[in-house]
């Protein structure tokens, strides 16, 4: 057998066991589905409540919270797509639903930012006069539902991701109907009206930040690329620093999802069943937990356990 060629192919999947520690309760998903309803009306209110009052903040505040809204029902899409079974057609599952949701969330909350800004800056250039009672009612209700919905999407979001996102959003969006409150407050105490343009501006800048700062790890899972936290050169030493590997070639990192990475590579060995003992070594390392790994015999000796 010395000096052929002989491959062996080796797919694993790690890491499955302990994908329940990420799920997120049934009751859960039912409380964001009615904390979605809760907020689309939310928005409704602001953004009529908005043009009723003429305040741009208000509106931009509407704006926001509709874009979080979205975002807590892209979540629940993608915590139920997720969970199906992969296909013949789909083999590595329905994770990336999430991602696509997510870039679709983030264009149009890019979208959303923009106009805001406009509108903020026109406001500052020729403020108008703005009816501060209805601005502060409705924020405050505003804030109300925006902190209850945040308590909601807590009890999960110390062990998935995307439930702290959720989180995140929520409490910004709390915070940025405080904003607006002070907004009518200053309009209703001292008559600025400038104010109302300052808010918008505020919360346009937090809308496209976030959609600036998200975008490229969104477009890298998208496009494959290897993760930013997982050094390939680390990965391929560690590889080589196991008994019995005496090369390794042909490494593909990337994400399937945003809590899942997968690995292709060749190894050259003797061990024809040391693909277990990479895969395993890979997933505590590092985090990997699909691993597609090809052996490969070369020069091996007569007395190699093949």
């Amino acid at each position: 057998m010395t000096g052929k060629h002989l491959e062996h192919n080796a797919h694993k999947h790690l890491g499955l066991c302990c994908h329940h520690h990420n799920e997120v309760s049934e009751t859960s998903v039912r409380l964001l589905l009615l904390s979605f309803a809760v907020n689309m009306l939310l928005s409704a209110a602001e953004f009529v409540g908005g043009i009723v009052a003429g305040s741009v903040a208000l509106i931009g505040d509407a704006l926001h919270n509709t874009s979080d809204a979205l975002s807590i029902l892209i979540a629940v899409i993608a915590f139920k797509i997720g969970r199906k079974k992969a296909s013949a057609k789909y083999t590595y599952g329905f994770k990336r639903a999430e991602i696509i949701g997510g870039f679709v969330n983030l264009i149009l909350l890019f979208i959303s930012g923009c106009y805001l800004l406009l509108e903020g800056v026109e406001r500052l250039i020729k403020p108008e006069i703005i009816d501060g009672h209805i601005i502060i009612w409705i924020s405050v209700l505003a804030l109300v539902i925006d902190a209850v919905t945040a308590k909601i999407s807590h009890h999960d979001a110390h062990h998935n991701a995307n439930m702290k996102m959720v989180f995140i959003h929520n409490l910004a969006d709390a915070f940025g109907s405080v904003g607006v409150i002070i907004s009518g407050l200053c309009v209703l105490w001292f008559g600025i009206y400038r104010i109302d343009g300052i808010v918008a501006l505020i919360i346009a800048f937090y809308m496209i930040f976030q959609a600036v700062v998200s975008f490229p790890k969104i477009v890298d899972i998208l496009m494959n690329a290897a993760p930013t936290d997982i050094d390939v050169e680390e990965v391929k030493r560690a590889v080589l620093a196991l008994d019995g590997i005496s090369g390794i070639h042909h490494v593909h990192l990337w994400s399937i999802s945003e809590h899942e990475t997968a690995l292709e590579c060749h190894v050259e060995s003797c061990n024809l069943d040391i693909s277990r003992q990479i895969s395993q070594l890979l997933n505590k390392k590092f985090g990997i937990t699909h691993c597609n790994i090809q052996v490969e015999q070369h020069n091996c000796c007569v007395d190699c356990n093949l």
